[in-house]
């Protein structure tokens, strides 16, 4: 089978890419390196069966696919404060393009859609039926709502057009690949904690966050592909066991070194106070649950940080 990943040198969808090259498919990956690297992609060199297209997930792509993965996005605050319109852009006109490249072939498409879909929630954990609480015009408006609108294309396609379409809203994902200067708070607290900086905390560190590991992560997006009676579904994707901001601050500085300190700043605007994902469905249509626990998923992140840190401090 021949696959199409957008967005495929970001942190999800190198990931993604690796597991489809493993069964066996052909894969072509588009980016256009806004917030994706190359070095994500860099041990693919040389494979036969891949292929990375550097260029916008709005352009034309004219061939075949049995499989679209519609990734592309910047996915973190800093991303996509940095770049809103690219990122309106890329959950509007890219779904659109990927949309169309899957009907014209026939293809199934999987859209990676986003717990950001329910902003400030109103219910706790969120169930897919959650029609979300979210600020139009905040400053993280260009990535919720053009994900909201990525949703209600795809099942405009799968309704009008019978497309063989699914949506997973991607909860809090985290390990290997992730930028260490991406903005996000797992990748923000272990630099810092490796530089032996402030750990710090928006808000006084009650807001919680629900961490999956990445090969956690694919392997949903792999089965929401693949199993039957997906079609039309949106699946929640993430991992269920909730901690503060706080006691994950506290993670990271025992694996860093106790001596580094933690730090209060007021909190950002419209940043969610809860996030913790119903995965009933993902459990009941997919098989699918968390198997890496967060001590052992921790422990890989931070060893990988650490190695990655040492080789930009080398280079």
């Amino acid at each position: 089978m021949k696959a199409l990943v957008t967005g495929g040198a970001g942190f999800i969808g190198s990931h993604l890419c690796d597991r489809l090259l493993e069964l066996g498919c052909e894969v072509v990956a588009v980016d256009n390196f806004i917030t994706g690297s190359r070095r994500n992609l860099s041990h693919l060199a040389g494979c036969p069966r891949f292929r990375l297209l550097e260029q916008d997930a709005a352009d034309p792509i004219d061939e075949p696919f049995d499989l679209v993965f519609h990734l592309a996005s910047p996915a973190s605050p800093k991303g996509y404060y940095d770049h809103p319109i690219e990122t309106a852009l890329a959950n509007s006109l890219g779904t659109h393009r990927a949309l169309e490249i899957a009907d014209r072939w026939g293809a199934k498409l999987l859209l990676a859609s986003t717990s950001e879909a329910y902003g400030d929630p109103l219910e706790h954990p969120q169930r897919e039926t959650h029609w979300g609480n979210v600020n139009p015009i905040g400053p993280r408006s260009c990535y919720d709502e053009s994900k909201r609108f990525a949703e209600a294309l795809t099942m405009a396609y799968v309704r009008a057009r019978g497309l063989d379409a699914r949506i997973v809203r991607i909860f809090n994902t985290y390990g290997p690949r992730m930028d260490p200067e991406d903005g996000r708070m797992l990748p923000n607290f272990i630099t810092w904690g490796l530089r032996g900086r402030p750990l710090v905390i928006y808000g006084d560190g009650s807001y919680t966050r629900s961490l999956c590991y990445v090969s956690d992560l694919v392997h949903g997006l792999e089965l929401a592909m693949f199993c039957d009676n997906t079609v039309g579904e949106v699946f929640n994707l993430g991992n269920p066991e909730e901690h503060t901001v706080l006691e994950y601050a506290e993670m990271v500085r025992a694996l860093c070194g106790p001596q580094v300190e933690i730090r209060f700043e007021p909190a950002r605007e419209d940043d969610p106070t809860r996030r913790r994902p119903d995965i009933t469905k993902a459990r009941r249509v997919l098989g699918w649950e968390p198997r890496v626990s967060l001590a052992e998923g921790m422990l890989l992140t931070v060893q990988w940080f650490r190695e990655a840190l040492a080789a930009a401090q080398r280079g």
